[in-house]
């Protein structure tokens, strides 16, 4: 059995927790959350790592967008995104949640966090 140590992210507590897991990933036991998200992001984070990507989009007058994934992803297909992202561009105006890239991952698309008229 491996013992995993982490601090939960999911709210301002930061609590210590401990993740059993058995050779094979599967999760025996988790200690120190002090709430249900707290356990759900420990398990997750052993076994599958996610993570909301923020980052920009060139338009195509050469303004920057900032854009996110509206889900989160697997932190393994990152890099993969980005260069997805890296090529990506948009056209003005765009709303704070208009869609710039569909489906930029397993049912996960890239939309703006921001209003963005010039």
């Amino acid at each position: 059995m491996i013992t995993k140590e982490l601090t939960c992210i999911e709210c301002p507590l930061g609590c210590h927790i401990e993740v059993d897991l058995e050779y094979d990933n599967k999760v025996v036991a988790v200690r120190g959350n002090s709430c249900p998200r707290g356990k759900a992001y420990a398990e997750s984070e052993v076994v599958c790592p996610v993570r909301v990507l923020t980052s920009s989009v060139r338009a195509t007058n050469g303004a920057m967008v900032c854009v996110k994934t509206d889900k989160p992803i697997k932190k393994s297909e990152i890099f993969d995104i980005m260069k997805r992202i890296n090529s990506a561009t948009c056209t003005l105006p765009i709303k704070i949640g208009d869609v710039i890239v569909e489906n930029i991952a397993d049912g996960v698309n890239l939309v703006a966090t921001g209003n963005f008229d010039k």
